[in-house]
């Protein structure tokens, strides 16, 4: 015990300077959102399945902003992750991470004496565990390995401490991943190299360099897995094992590269705290002043986790290789699609003001991938909202990217139903909606069209793509797509006050319960409740569908107080009455209230939302529900500094009430302030650079001129 208090004091060394006192880094808590909610009174229902709910699904490995690189402990494949908090067992430590149930590449351990391969786990003690940006470090039970892990973009950093007389081994568990691993090779490649692949979920290659001669790579295999087992040559005694390793998606070489150009010249601490200040750099492009330590700890926590996704996947000579498998070279640096449905609301906003570069890129690398799959844009999941990415960032002055590529490829998706682009986009451009199938008793987990919410989604696309249509000068496309923005409208129900499916005939479904929450069928990963007032572009005309204001009041109330009814959904928690904060389609419902002169119960709820849902659990470190890419977090971030992008694709933001007393953002170089004058819910008066704002936007232009945005409230 006294050894491992000493390595852990050693470690705590690297951060606690006197010039780090005041760092923002030391806000962040990298555990926030990995914990999974069970009770009753946070999820909204009585939990019966043995499967967890989702969680936010976040990991506390180590990591820079929008790295090729997040190593991270594996505590349960195929769980997110990798990594929940209340698991008691370590199988290895990954090198790729998102939050979705893909990725982990090549896990690693470093083990003692002779182990299973299928019987390898080690425990673990949340006391014995840390983690800090760009740092983690856990002590290994089973074992007696105190384990320190850090990175740069492309490559990762182990450091382990044995006992000083076990003979140390390393467990590379090559055949496992969240995906299937369907082609993987590791071997010795000198004295202390290690190199190899793993292909699942794209092919990574490794170059690994440790600081022992390695005996030899063995694969031992029983009856239900196989592993890589490496061993060192005279290991035994108190100097740790460390390895550093390069990745690539290209080549063995260009980890090798990668390696040589981040790391290979570097110890441990310096590693580490050059990602800290990596890390600091980032988080000090918003300053808050005023609020609790509490809020300060979730606003920083929430900033660090918007940044861990989309990931690099280029090399540092620009080299990657492309959705057809060629290694292409554009001079660029090449990322991974965004998770364009939920993201797009906030967070792909949030990453072009203040990582202007990493967003046009991933805009250009999402051009090379449409360009070579039949000429359209990448779509996500569910949704196809490329689109609103490129208006938005365009609109708010990102224009190093070709727009007329960009344009190319989401008008297509907009206009030509094929394989690639908008699902059932025949339908929607001949009547205007797309029908669902009519069927009654419907599974949750169904698959179906999700027709409610591709349609108002796909009108709101095609608002995007108008937008991008008019500063090229395609007016007819503009009247076209402006005219289709208005698509939202025809699957409004004025019976029921709801938005409703309709089959092929055109009638509504009948078997319709606005409060069963459905996974795709009419709703995606919501219910009727949860899908209401989604017309960012046009909120009057949604306002106007409902007899008058106090219809619509009345409906919004009814939303926020009429109870759960208990059903039990893995993908929805956290409720204020009918509202779903666990998932993201309802996110934008709240400011509704703005536009019918209410805007103080907005602030009830928002303040409501920021208050209980983002450090929920016995260990206050469970979000109310999946991150999805930083979309959760990156909520909270906008509306604790008092914006929030209502229409992503226009470059204005809602103000609300901060949470802070004043903020300095600094907005591609130029910082502008935040400030907040008296207290309540209720906002009295707006002004920016000292003129009054009329209404309750503010331009990205006029925040751009770096003045003061003064909200006072009563």
């Amino acid at each position: 015990m006294k050894n491992r208090i000493f390595i852990y004091i050693i470690s705590l060394i690297l951060f606690t300077n006197c010039e780090n006192q005041s760092r923002l880094t030391e806000y962040v808590n990298p555990f926030l959102g990995t914990a999974t909610l069970w009770e009753k009174e946070d999820l909204g229902y009585e939990r019966k399945k043995e499967a967890r709910t989702w969680g936010a699904e976040t990991f506390p490995g180590a990591t820079l902003p929008n790295a090729m690189v997040q190593v991270s402990p594996v505590t349960q494949y195929r769980s997110g992750a990798g990594y929940q908090y209340e698991d008691s067992v370590i199988y290895g430590f990954s090198h790729t991470n998102k939050g979705h149930w893909n990725l982990l590449h090549v896990p690693m351990l470093p083990v003692v004496g002779k182990v299973s391969p299928s019987d390898y786990c080690s425990p673990f003690s949340h006391e014995n565990e840390t983690a800090h940006p760009g740092y983690y470090q856990v002590y290994l039970n089973r074992y007696g390995v105190n384990v320190e892990l850090t990175s740069t973009l492309r490559c990762a950093y182990h450091k382990y401490t044995y006992r000083k007389d076990d003979d140390k081994a390393l467990l590379v568990d090559i055949r496992r991943s969240n995906n299937a691993v369907t082609e993987w090779n590791i071997e010795k490649s000198g004295e202390k190299v290690l190199t190899g692949y793993q292909a699942g979920e794209g092919k990574i290659y490794f170059y690994g360099i440790t600081n022992y001669p390695i005996a030899d790579v063995t694969m031992e295999k029983d009856d239900k897995h196989e592993v890589a087992i490496v061993r060192f040559v005279d290991s035994k005694g108190t100097q740790p094992l460390e390895m550093k390793i390069g990745f690539s998606f290209v080549s063995v070489e260009n980890a090798k590269m990668n390696l040589e150009q981040e790391m290979l010249n570097k110890d441990f601490a310096q590693v580490a705290r050059e990602a800290d200040n990596t890390w600091e750099k980032l988080l000090s492009k918003i300053k808050v002043s005023g609020g609790t330590d509490r809020e300060k700890n979730l606003f920083y926590s929430c900033l660090y986790n918007s940044f861990k996704w989309p990931a690099l996947r280029s090399d540092v000579n620009f080299d990657y290789t492309d959705i057809q498998g060629n290694v292409v070279n554009n001079g660029f640096n090449y990322y991974t699609n965004p998770s364009f449905w939920d993201d797009y609301r906030n967070k792909l906003i949030l990453l072009g003001m203040l990582s202007p570069e990493v967003t046009t890129d991933v805009i250009k690398s999402i051009i090379d991938k449409g360009e070579k799959s039949n000429g359209y844009m990448p779509t996500f999941f569910h949704g196809d909202h490329a689109s609103t990415f490129i208006s938005g960032s365009w609109l708010r002055g990102l224009h190093d990217f070709d727009l007329n590529r960009a344009y190319k490829l989401i008008l297509k998706n907009a206009t030509v139903p094929g394989e690639g682009g908008r699902r059932y986009l025949d339908e929607y451009i001949e009547r205007g909606w797309i029908a669902e199938k009519d069927t009654v008793n419907v599974p949750t987990q169904d698959e179906y069209k999700g027709a409610v919410t591709k349609t108002v989604e796909y009108a709101y696309d095609d608002y995007a793509v108008a937008l991008v249509a008019k500063e090229l000068g395609d007016e007819a496309n503009y009247k076209l797509l402006m005219k289709r923005s208005e698509n939202y409208k025809t699957l409004f129900d004025p019976s029921t006050g709801f938005w409703r499916g309709k089959i092929d005939d055109g009638s509504w479904i009948k078997d319709f319960d606005p409060y069963y929450p459905y996974y795709q069928y009419m709703y995606r990963e919501a219910n009727a409740w949860n899908a209401l007032f989604f017309a960012p572009h046009d909120p009057e005309g949604m306002i106007k569908l409902y007899p008058d204001n106090a219809a619509v009041e009345a409906k919004l109330d009814s939303l926020f107080t009429e109870p759960w009814r208990g059903y039990e959904v893995d993908n929805m928690t956290g409720f204020i009455g009918n509202y779903c904060h666990g998932n993201q389609p309802g996110h934008s419902i709240p400011y509704t209230y703005y536009f019918i002169g209410k805007q103080e119960k907005a602030q009830a709820v928002l303040d409501s939302l920021m208050g209980h849902f983002y450090d929920m659990g016995q260990d206050k470190l469970a979000y109310a529900g999946m991150d999805d890419a930083g979309e959760m977090s990156s909520w909270y971030v906008f509306n604790a500094i008092g914006l929030y992008t209502y229409s992503p694709a226009d470059a204005e933001y809602i103000v609300t009430v901060p949470l802070f007393d004043k903020v300095t953002f600094e907005l591609q170089g130029k910082p502008f302030t935040i400030t907040k004058q008296g207290s309540g819910k209720k906002i009295r008066q707006i002004t920016c650079g000292g003129k009054v704002i009329d209404g309750y936007f503010v331009s990205h232009a006029q925040l751009q001129e770096g003045k003061e945005l003064v909200i006072t409230v009563e």
